[in-house]
């Protein structure tokens, strides 16, 4: 009977351990959801903002425009690269007649479009941004922060308190590589 059971606890414990990272994944993102002074239903919101957004543009220009949509409780930044002041303004309309969009901030520039190099030399500054959070001392939680770097330019989103939107403004702006800050926070005090 003993082996019996030893026998069973084998067998469960082999079937379950498929689901582990599937329960992980669970746990991980119910974390990340509960830190975040976002709803979840919006944070969803959010993510269908920047779908919608995204299909639009490429709709209607494909491969003409680089474009970023970042939605931080309806408040949409877009970042990137366009050949003209035309398409500048055309996707500015386009976001702000998706439903729920409370304001728009176009930061979208006029230029040829980057090459890999610089996206990845962007990544870079978002990842050593993104380090510095997590090293700090200054009193504001690294993932109340969202960060977008664009052709250096580093834009800073989240539902903060004045205190922790400096914090994370000098934070960002001493880091390397970066040319400027621009903070896009909803305040609560």
């Amino acid at each position: 009977m003993r082996y019996l059971n030893y026998l069973l606890l084998a067998i469960v414990l082999g079937v379950m351990q498929g689901c582990f990272p599937i329960v992980a994944a669970g746990v991980g993102a119910g974390a990340l959801i509960s830190s975040d002074r976002r709803t979840a239903g919006i944070i969803l919101e959010d993510q269908n903002i920047e779908s919608k957004a995204l299909n639009q543009i490429n709709v209607q220009y494909k491969d003409t425009v680089y474009v970023n949509i970042t939605s931080f409780n309806r408040r949409v930044l877009i970042t990137g690269q366009v050949p003209n002041e035309k398409a500048k303004a055309d996707i500015e309309k386009i976001v702000t007649s998706l439903t729920n969009v409370k304001t728009v901030h176009n930061e979208l520039q006029i230029s040829s479009l980057t090459d890999l190099s610089w996206r990845s030399n962007d990544a870079l500054i978002t990842s050593n941004i993104k380090l510095r959070f997590l090293n700090n001392s200054r009193g504001f939680q690294p993932e109340h922060v969202k960060i977008v770097t664009e052709n250096s330019s580093v834009f800073l989103l989240g539902l903060v308190y004045h205190k922790e939107a400096e914090a994370a403004a000098d934070i960002a702006s001493s880091s390397r590589g970066v040319e400027r800050v621009v903070k896009v926070f909803e305040y609560l005090d």
